[in-house]
């Protein structure tokens, strides 16, 4: 069974419920969240600038019901970090973000009978932010279970003494047992008391137009994809390149095929030809706790060219004409099998303002590669933490249909319901550099 996030605009006025998914049709084995594509309020251009990192003006979140009696809390979805912790401290965050945060709910141990509160602590550190926490093990219902209404009894997680940048709890989804953590995780336990038969988990953020997206754990969503899905050997943590056990995956390349004349109004088909980004092959991770994708920043600038960008702001986010935005242009990432094609629309992120001011969703990094929300809500991904596989496939929605995951064969046969929407197109030069559309001009910030 599968049931609607219950929310009340004047209780949480920034996240609103934005689907309702049957409530028979899930089989049993599976664990249904739907996520929560949540706005927060308007934020000054300063505060975009110092938070936009790690932050965003939408995030996504689900519905957590712990305790006895349930107390019903939010937490972010992050695929980048590893355990669950709530009660973020809202009176350490900036004033844009303290309305949000408190409305995300909060998490009293000593409301429930099933708490137990433990001598343990630790301090979780983020990109930006930390949170310092004491471990409880209490009960996590699970409304969205397949067989019924079910409860999960003495999972641990963090409930926060204080935190410092963290306006909401974290869902930590990465490995944990034996790994990143010296206890059972969220995603331990789910397969641990039986919830699912394996530790994977599926994830579609959905798109901004859609405002909806659904988690799925011990499950796959056919009608979330298109054609086959890519098997990707997770990467060892000894051979990643920050050392840690993360969704690491290799990449073979990205491109970046401009929208045809009839989007763009350029006349020269010239400039409308796919370009292929030299040396691109490498390793990256899959965060959903990351707003950005992060690239090598050489990259990054021939991409942000190739837009039409050549221009940072103050804060290092390189600006971009709010039109490209409707244009029908995509940057195209190849792994073994696949190829996400994510378009301009996904990429670039608008404030706001007057006028509005847009910018490039990614950013130059020099330690690693990741793979944020700009990347993932144009592909369908299956987190495997059994087989040590990440499925992707590109995203689409042409309704619902859930199958179990019991084991890692169980996936090899799915193939995807919906229809691709995409144009064939012609194979990248890696000689041609595209210049934007006569619309492209950047636009200064004010």
């Amino acid at each position: 069974m599968t049931l609607p996030v219950p929310l009340r605009e004047h209780d949480l006025p920034f996240l609103k419920e934005k689907r309702k998914l049957p409530a028979d049709d899930i089989p049993s084995g599976t664990y249904t969240l739907p996520i929560i594509h949540a706005r927060r309020p308007k934020l000054a251009s300063r505060a975009i600038e110092v938070q936009v990192e790690n932050r965003s003006d939408v995030s996504y979140y689900a519905q957590l019901n712990i305790g006895t009696p349930p107390q019903t809390v939010y937490a972010q979805i992050d695929t980048g970090s590893f355990e669950l912790w709530v009660n973020p401290n809202c009176s350490n965050v900036q004033s844009a973000d303290q309305r949000f945060c408190r409305a995300i709910g909060f998490y009293d141990p000593s409301s429930s009978s099933t708490a137990d509160v433990t001598s343990q602590s630790a301090r979780l550190r983020y990109g930006i932010g930390s949170a310092d926490v004491t471990y409880v093990h209490d009960t996590i219902s699970l409304p969205g279970s397949g067989s019924g209404s079910k409860a999960m009894k003495a999972v641990q997680f963090g409930v926060a003494d204080t935190s410092v940048d963290e306006f909401s709890g974290i869902l930590g989804l990465g490995a944990g047992n034996g790994i990143n953590t010296e206890y059972p995780n969220f995603v331990d336990e789910l397969a641990a008391q039986g919830v699912t038969a394996t530790k994977a988990f599926s994830l579609a953020l959905g798109s901004k137009a859609e405002e909806e997206g659904v988690i799925i754990f011990g499950g796959v969503d056919t009608a979330k994809f298109h054609g086959e899905l890519a098997h990707l050997p997770i990467v060892p943590a000894d051979d990643s390149p920050d050392g840690v056990a993360r969704y690491w995956v290799k990449m073979k390349s990205i491109s970046l095929t401009p929208p045809p004349p009839s989007s763009s109004g350029s006349t020269d088909d010239n400039n409308n030809k796919p370009v292929a980004f030299p040396q691109t092959s490498m390793t990256v991770f899959l965060d959903s706790g990351s707003t950005l994708t992060l690239l090598p920043p050489a990259l990054v600038r021939q991409i942000a060219s190739a837009l039409g960008s050549t221009q940072t702001d103050e804060s290092g986010f390189f600006v971009v004409d709010c039109a490209l935005a409707s244009q029908d242009g995509t940057i195209d990432f190849e792994f073994d099998g696949v190829t996400i094609r994510v378009p301009y629309a996904e990429m670039i992120r608008q404030v706001s303002t007057l006028p509005p001011h847009c910018y490039l969703g990614m950013m130059g990094s020099t330690q690693f590669a990741l793979l944020g929300d700009t990347f993932l809500r144009s592909a369908y991904a299956v987190f495997d933490l059994t087989s040590n596989v990440v499925h992707l496939a590109p995203y689409a929605n042409c309704g619902t249909n859930v199958k179990s995951i019991t084991s890692t064969s169980s996936l090899s046969n799915l193939v995807g319901t919906c229809n691709d929407p995409s144009k064939p197109s012609s194979s990248p030069s890696p000689s041609q550099t595209p210049s934007a559309s006569p619309s492209s001009t950047a636009t200064q910030k004010a």
